[in-house]
């Protein structure tokens, strides 16, 4: 057996990638499924029509090798999913990681000074982007459920857990440390649910899954075939960095997919962040739990579907760079793609995306641009936070994956604006990459810790070229920009 197939369950579509012996890409399935907007700031999915993608992709890329050793799940982290164990079915649409609905009750965590309970528990703030609130408010909306719950009849989870539920026939439920950190019920000093914040939350401890560690025994499942264990679970971006082989304290990766996100391994020490990041499992090997310093952009590529799907001035992704290289130098836009709030380290979850600095001049070209460094700003926004936060990460070099990672001309512009280089790896799917390593690993297909270290190779490294007087200026537009966007300054 060589083969690892890997699922990377997404925000926008599913993908099932097959790596070989020697961790190569094979065959590749995607699958897109639909975004559902209730309201403003409002973000779900139809769970069923996430589980239809995975088994068609996966049964798609089964049908290629008859050789599969294990299975590896990567999944879009804090999407909150609640079922009826009798049934299998949820109750609700899945609530999305991106959605906003719950800010209000968010603010009233803060006011009561609840937040520093969860920040000292979890190493997050109280905000609608994790999954508590989320369940709290499925149980709230949903007649009879809080009753249910209570009862034990119902069960949380995030994506990777409900996949591993209906894979396994409802015999398993369990997820990993990585996806559990991100609940904001789960207390990553002592590696246990807090009863405190479900308390708080109304939220029953029967609801919630076994947590293991990224590579352990998940279960198995006969649905695509001969019996196949899963034996690799991790969030996406700490899959990425797993990926990336970020394994050594001060080593740094960001992720651009649907959002950006950006992770500091910090080793052994959990850093309590001043600056408004978030402190989180990088991933947990044997039972002990390597930390990260994480900082979160909610708009990255997803602010080039908008070009695509709102303005309609792209027919696809790959238009935009041709167009950004296009666009006038003497119009400087600055777009703050803040759509559903500002991530780190602004959280203002009521803020809303904005445009300055138009002129008559403006067109295309330069929505696509200011699009793209967007991206770059936001990075360096989470950058400077890191450095203030951990002195360990000021001199490292940012590796860099994801869609928009393969973009030379805004990979540069992201070398420029934060003045330091840029690794660009040959393997761009690092994010299945990383659960691929993680079930072969356990599998004995793929070689240990350091060995896979080892095999990571750079495609290009990005420099500096802006002038340090033109860096500062058009990061000085940029806070301009953001602090004109912010609801509250």
């Amino acid at each position: 057996m060589t083969h690892i197939l890997a699922i990377d369950q997404g925000t926008t579509s599913s993908r099932a990638i097959l790596f070989d012996d020697k961790m190569a890409v094979g065959h590749i399935a995607q699958q897109e499924f639909r975004q559902i907007y209730p309201q403003s700031g409002w973000v779900e999915h139809d769970v069923e029509e996430i589980w239809d993608s995975v088994v068609a992709v996966c049964r798609d890329v089964v049908a290629k090798a008859d050789d599969i050793a294990a299975i590896g799940i990567t999944n879009q982290r804090e999407t909150t999913i609640v079922w009826d164990r009798e049934t299998g079915k949820p109750i609700h649409n899945a609530i999305v990681w991106q959605d906003r609905r719950t800010a209000a009750f968010c603010e009233e965590l803060k006011a009561e000074g609840f937040e520093d309970t969860i920040t000292a528990k979890t190493g997050l703030l109280a905000d609608p982007y994790f999954s508590a609130t989320k369940v709290r408010y499925i149980l709230q909306a949903v007649e009879g459920a809080q009753e249910k719950a209570e009862a034990g009849k119902l069960a949380f989870g995030t994506v990777d857990s409900f996949l591993i539920w209906r894979m396994t026939g409802g015999k398993r439920h369990v997820t990993d440390a990585t996806n559990a950190a991100r609940t904001m019920l789960y207390d990553i000093r002592e590696g246990r649910w807090s009863s405190t914040i479900c308390d708080r939350f109304g939220i029953p401890m029967s609801m919630l899954p076994e947590v293991l560690d990224c590579a352990a025994d998940f279960g198995t499942t006969d649905m695509f075939g001969p019996e196949l264990p899963i034996l690799g679970v991790a969030g996406d971006q700490q899959a990425a960095t797993i990926g990336q082989a970020c394994f050594e304290p001060g080593m740094l990766k960001s992720t651009y997919g649907t959002g950006c996100f950006a992770l500091l391994n910090t080793g052994d020490e959990l850093v309590t962040s001043q600056n408004r990041l978030l402190g989180t499992i990088a991933y947990q090997l044997d039972g002990k739990p390597t930390y990260a310093l994480e900082g979160s952009i909610f708009i990255a590529g997803a602010v080039v579907q908008w070009l695509r799907d709102g303005l309609g001035i792209i027919a696809k992704a790959a238009d935009t760079h041709p167009l950004a290289e296009k666009a006038d130098p003497s119009v400087e836009l600055y777009l703050v793609p803040a759509f559903t709030g500002l991530g780190a380290p602004y959280w203002d979850a009521e803020a809303r995306g904005a445009i300055f600095g138009l002129t008559r001049n403006a067109g295309p070209e330069e929505f696509a641009r200011a699009a793209l460094e967007s991206v770059g700003f936001q990075t360096r926004d989470l950058l400077e936070a890191m450095h203030a936060d951990w002195s360990g990460g000021e001199e490292a070099t940012l590796r860099v994956d994801g869609g928009m990672s393969a973009s030379d001309w805004a990979m540069q512009f992201l070398s420029d604006i934060i003045g330091a280089p840029v690794d660009r790896p040959k393997v761009l799917e690092t994010t299945a990459l990383g659960a691929a390593w993680l079930a072969g690993m356990r599998a004995g297909v793929y070689p240990a810790q350091a060995d896979f270290a080892a095999t990571w190779a750079l495609d290009r490294q990005f420099t500096p070229k802006m002038a340090e007087a033109d860096k500062d200026r058009r990061y000085s537009g940029w806070k301009d920009a953001i602090s004109r966007t912010r609801s509250t300054r």
